[in-house]
């Protein structure tokens, strides 16, 4: 398994999904963008602790499971997301107590948020970065091959309703080939809206 380490750039609230939000992780080599929708109590678990000035008066279930674990010499010394199942990113911990490794399973939500607090690396699969992340710098003559890896994302994130802004930036044949893979795999919202690109280059 190749490992690509991300950093977090940050968090959007989601305008599908009542009461989820959108944390974004980037690699820090190709720039690859990768959206996870998490609930709202963990995108505040991680939003304090990248905030740092905000300190709640008593411990939230994060900081209480870091309290916990350094009470009992636990240490967490990075997390990584390591399988994506039907829209779902899966992860580990890596601990350590006494010189000794534990994985554990998490929800890749809480796994950041416990990173963040043990100043933990992030580190995912590169073949997922590489399916379900995009770049963003994709260029107007669309000779980049970041146009083909985006493509490729929007087809297997079915659950993301909002197309990346970059698409705009596509020829028309690459527009007409990727509204033909939405129909085919049933994305008609996202298809509808890849339409709307198309019909508004042909006024």
């Amino acid at each position: 398994m190749k490992l690509t380490e991300l950093k977090i750039k940050g968090i959007s609230y989601s305008e599908n999904q009542s009461g989820a939000y959108a944390l974004i992780l980037e690699d820090i080599n190709e720039k690859r963008k990768l959206p996870i929708i998490i609930g709202g109590f963990e995108a505040q678990a991680i939003a304090l602790e990248l905030e740092k000035e905000i300190k709640p008066s008593r411990p939230l279930t994060h900081d209480l499971f870091k309290n916990f674990a350094l009470e009992f010499k636990i240490t967490i010394k990075k997390i990584i997301i390591n399988k994506l199942i039907d829209g779902v990113f899966y992860s580990n911990m890596i601990c350590e107590k006494d010189k000794k490794e534990l994985s554990i399973d998490a929800r890749t939500s809480d796994a950041i948020a416990m990173a963040l607090r043990f100043n933990a690396s992030i580190f995912i699969d590169y073949e997922i970065l590489r399916s379900a992340g995009f770049i963003s710098n994709i260029k107007n003559d669309n000779r980049d091959i970041s146009a083909d890896d985006l493509i490729k994302s929007v087809i297997k994130n079915s659950n993301q309703k909002n197309l990346p802004k970059e698409l705009e930036n596509f020829s028309l044949s690459k527009l007409k080939n990727l509204l033909k893979k939405l129909v085919a795999s049933e994305q008609y919202e996202k298809a509808a809206k890849i339409r709307d690109i198309i019909s508004k280059r042909n006024k």
